[in-house]
């Protein structure tokens, strides 16, 4: 038992330095390497069904797996707003890089319903706009499809600011921000997001927040593979093959 477990510390933390290395970048042959040695002692039978995927947070330390992402000279990674939220907030268009994607997970008082949601912070860096923070939330419930498998589904999402002396020049550049416009690839993709999924986008802004919000009626369902669990670490694998590496917040 001693030996696993010490087989198992020394492959996070071989896991953890790779991350390092590689800003997170689980598409290396080194860090992919690293994921395939721990997933393989994965202490949990059934990790879809156990207590230990609720945490307070849970923190990414692999790459963020939002499209169209760009990897800066700093080893960060910097997006569009719109790449960030199904392009729900205008300027769809503004540049940020990303500080931290965090995501609290919690039963819901509904057998073992949880939540999903997905919380990144980030920075504005575009040149034309002041560089204030802020949170997108991509908001979701999952439970078992299986004993290795969650099905996930998002309900809505919103954009506020992170700190509220700011809350003057957020409204100037949110609450006045004229739609991008749209090619019409990106026109008939609102339309196809509109009637499948019931996205009612937003109406408004919360003036003495700063915060703006969508919902989705009839939101798309996913399946999230969990490859790793234990009550430091986190390893699941999307539909579409993205790895995604998270540590227990303390």
């Amino acid at each position: 038992m001693m030996n696993q477990l010490a087989t198992r510390e020394a492959a996070k933390t071989a896991l953890r330095d790779a991350l390092k290395i590689y800003d997170g970048d689980v598409k290396q042959a080194e860090v992919k390497g690293k994921i395939e040695q721990l997933c393989q002692l994965n202490p949990i039978v059934a990790p879809s069904h156990s207590h230990r995927l609720e945490s307070k947070e849970w923190l990414l330390i692999s790459a963020p797996s939002f499209p169209q992402g760009e990897k800066l000279p700093n080893g960060k990674y910097a997006y569009t707003l719109g790449r960030l939220a199904f392009n729900m907030f205008e300027p769809t268009n503004l540049k940020l890089v990303i500080d931290a994607v965090r995501q609290p997970v919690v039963l819901l008082g509904e057998g073992e319903k949880r939540s999903h949601d997905i919380v990144v912070e980030f920075t504005i860096i575009d040149e034309y706009f002041p560089s204030l923070k802020g949170v997108v939330k991509n908001l979701g419930v999952c439970y078992p499809a299986d004993n290795q498998t969650l099905q996930v589904q998002f309900t809505g999402g919103s954009l506020a600011p992170q700190n509220k002396e700011n809350l003057d020049q957020w409204k100037t550049i949110f609450s006045q921000a004229k739609p991008a416009q749209k090619s019409l690839k990106e026109q008939l993709m609102s339309l196809f997001l509109k009637v499948m999924f019931g996205l009612v986008p937003p109406t408004g802004m919360n003036t003495e927040t700063g915060e703006i919000d969508f919902k989705m009626k009839r939101s798309p369902k996913g399946s999230l593979a969990v490859l790793y669990l234990d009550e430091e670490l986190r390893i699941t694998r999307g539909e579409k093959g993205t790895i995604l590496v998270c540590e227990r917040m303390k």
